[in-house]
């Protein structure tokens, strides 16, 4: 008996090892991230199923990588030589939604829109809303602490996690948490959890914090002569104290490329567009129309009804598979600080001009973080190398982070070594080796030096 024929033992034909179907579970969607073959890909239906195959693959020594739909960004989710891959898409279950203390329990292979969808039966809505919210899992938005359009005024992921339930190393089932509106004993083990990838436990049960649904939104598209001065709008809305549910940034590169792949009108002689959005009171968003004018704005055009804002919104999520018709991608993830933010898209746009390579900005610029696309072609892999490298330097030197949404994966391990400094890395490396101290959940990933 070897390590496949014990997973065939205990998950029967959810033990999957053709070639082909192999090489389709071998990486996430980060361009230019490593990315090994698994030995077999296991899709359990329950903990108890999980807690069977990381017994078994402990036995062997075999790294394990849990999986959701793969729409990762930064190479967290992709196999190494060797592996087993547990693939948790096939645990989709809501379990409870609870009105009254206005909460959810689900499985990790949940997708984030049929939470919404469920939720929104009871008038109570899930605020995070990744661009991949329809494809996306919410195991892997908790692994991720995944973010979203609407964080600028709701927050990411771990603000909504209320409890877990996690498969250990060891194969022990670890259940953190709570379900009440407050409480502060003991260490705050979910939120440890929350944002790991994977590499400290498998998660096998969320649960989340819900909110009233909020009113209708309406929304407004401005029109802005250079990135610097919509970067320049943002900072004045929200010292201006207003609470928009969306601020979105749209560079000229991005709404090109838009426009390219699904024509719908977009201002592709637009230097940058800005997309806001409210759902409170219509002064608000007249006030903010007022604040983009005098930043700058050549036009600000406010949608007549909710139907219009979800169009503009819609334009929006296009953003990436737009760029993906261009080639392959570096997709950087930074995230400064409000009042820093125009000062990095002009040092971006430096970066694009020195190099000569092609980058498009786009990203959440209420809450500082955007998403600088690199286009890479076989001709200038070390160009696009270095101007993602200079990119992170520049947003930790505005005293920025690494990642504000997408986690670290593969793609940001050195640069996340420089931004915790050598007392944050070692008490990483402390925390690793006390959960996993073989070394085998999702090795290689997030950890510096690992």
């Amino acid at each position: 008996m070897g390590l496949t024929d014990d997973l065939r033992a205990a998950l029967g034909d959810r033990v999957l090892t053709d070639p082909d179907v192999l090489e389709t579970y071998r990486r996430d969607e980060a361009d230019l991230c490593a990315a090994g073959t698994p030995v077999a890909v296991v899709r359990p239906r329950s903990t108890a199923e999980v807690v069977s195959v990381v017994t078994i693959a402990g036995e062997y020594g075999a790294p394990i990588v849990p999986q959701g739909a793969r729409t990762g960004l930064a190479g967290g989710a992709n196999a190494l030589d060797g592996c087993v891959v547990l693939s948790m898409t096939g645990m989709a279950d809501i379990l409870e939604i609870d009105p009254v203390n206005r909460l959810a329990v689900v499985q990790p292979g949940v997708v984030n829109s049929a939470i919404s969808a469920a939720v929104a039966a009871h008038g109570l809505t899930y605020p995070p809303d990744p661009g991949s919210w329809e494809s996306s899992t919410i195991g892997g938005n908790v692994s991720t602490d995944a973010g979203g359009m609407c964080c600028v005024k709701y927050g990411v992921t771990s603000r909504y996690v209320l409890g877990l339930e996690v498969v250990l190393a060891d194969g022990e089932v670890l259940r953190t948490g709570r379900r009440t509106a407050k409480g502060v004993a003991g260490y705050d083990l979910t939120k440890l959890f929350v944002g790991s990838e994977g590499t400290l436990g498998v998660i096998t049960e969320i649960t989340l914090s819900l909110r009233p649904a909020p009113g209708v939104s309406r929304g407004l598209a401005a029109i802005f002569p250079s990135t610097a001065t919509a970067g320049a709008a943002v900072t004045a809305i929200v010292a201006g104290g207003h609470s928009p549910s969306l601020l979105e940034l749209i560079d000229r590169t991005h709404l090109v490329a838009i426009e390219a792949y699904r024509p719908q009108g977009l201002p592709t002689d637009a230097a940058a567009l800005l997309l806001a959005a409210v759902d409170t009171a219509d002064h608000e968003l007249e006030a903010i129309a007022d604040l983009c004018r005098a930043a700058g704005a050549t036009e600000v055009h406010v949608a007549t009804d909710q139907a219009e804002t979800v169009g503009l919104l819609a334009a929006r999520r296009l953003a990436h598979p737009a760029m993906e018709q261009l080639g392959k991608l570096i997709i950087d993830d930074v995230a400064v600080p409000v009042s820093r933010l125009a000062e990095l898209l002009d040092g971006i746009d430096r970066v694009a001009e020195k190099h000569g390579v092609t980058i498009g900005v786009v990203g959440h610029a209420g809450d500082g973080n955007m998403h600088p696309n690199i286009v890479v072609n076989e001709d200038n892999v070390a160009d696009c190398q270095a101007a993602f490298d200079e990119i992170m330097a520049l947003g930790l030197a505005l005293g920025g982070t690494c990642s504000g949404e997408h986690g670290v994966g593969l793609l940001k391990r050195d640069w996340l070594a420089r931004e915790l400094g050598p007392v944050g890395v070692r008490v990483h490396h402390a925390i690793k080796a006390a959960l996993d101290p073989r070394g085998l959940l999702n090795p290689g990933k997030v950890i510096p030096g690992s």
